[in-house]
């Protein structure tokens, strides 16, 4: 369990972690900052506000912790609207390998993502030398739902990798929470995009994968596991100019 601790020395009695815990689990006394650890949900709201960096956690890697420098934490609100603007679902890939630190970064951003409660119950599968065998296995499940009559997206089984399209990587997220995996999902994808790489969302196989047992043997999965997104990535092999329009936001302002 973690245990937040403040540093006696550093901490000046300033009450800004106290007004700012959401769980009301740290007190001002005399002067002096107590946390109760009763409610706790480690959220860290206490390490971010303390202008001491008096305020740890005895089990969390402090070794993480970065101080807020504008320089490198703010991004041009017009130019993140274009990256948004910009995505495309990419479903032609170069056949180039995905390098493991780009990989890495895009989990980062899905770990970081915010999370109901603080429960961080997301996780991840990074499939790779296994597309091959994992495309066969959701092909026949894919034949399965054919034959029964649902072929709303007029799949073709014949068209080569018509599911994952070549891709290198696949990324799943799993979890208990659709909000909380789709979150972390959203903010992968845009980490991709930032290091050049394209990525899709594959429905299809979220909703074969869950309920097919080869499958998720082969991806090792417990049996409370839900996968909730499945993305593919990779270096696009097409090149896109320009945005394409959307319908007008419908809004109610009240």
């Amino acid at each position: 369990m973690f245990k937040i601790k403040i540093d006696p020395e550093q901490c000046i009695g300033c009450g800004l972690c106290v007004n700012d815990c959401l769980t009301h689990d740290i007190e001002l006394r005399d002067g002096n900052v107590i946390p109760l650890r009763q409610n706790c949900f480690k959220c860290g709201h206490c390490i971010a506000i303390c202008p001491q960096n008096a305020v740890s956690l005895e089990d969390g890697d402090m070794s993480e912790i970065k101080d807020y420098k504008e320089e490198s934490f703010t991004i041009n609100p017009e130019i993140f609207l274009n990256v948004v603007k910009f995505r495309r679902s990419v479903r032609h890939y170069q056949d180039k390998e995905v390098e493991q630190e780009k990989i890495e970064k895009i989990i980062e951003a899905g770990r970081y993502t915010e999370t109901a409660s603080n429960r961080q119950g997301v996780s991840y599968i990074v499939v790779q030398k296994e597309i091959p065998k994992l495309r066969e296995l959701a092909k026949k499940q894919l034949k399965t739902l054919i034959d029964s009559g649902y072929n709303s997206a007029g799949l073709n089984l014949d068209e080569g990798d018509f599911l994952f399209r070549y891709a290198p990587v696949l990324i799943l997220t799993v979890s208990n929470s659709k909000v909380d995996a789709g979150l972390a999902a959203s903010n992968m994808e845009l980490m991709a995009v930032t290091q050049e790489l394209g990525a899709f969302f594959i429905g299809f196989f979220v909703r074969i994968a869950n309920k097919d047992p080869e499958i998720r043997e082969l991806l090792e999965m417990k049996p409370d596991d839900q996968i909730i997104t499945c993305m593919a990535v990779g270096y696009p092999k097409v090149k896109y100019y320009r945005t394409v329009p959307r319908k007008k936001a419908q809004v109610r302002w009240k």
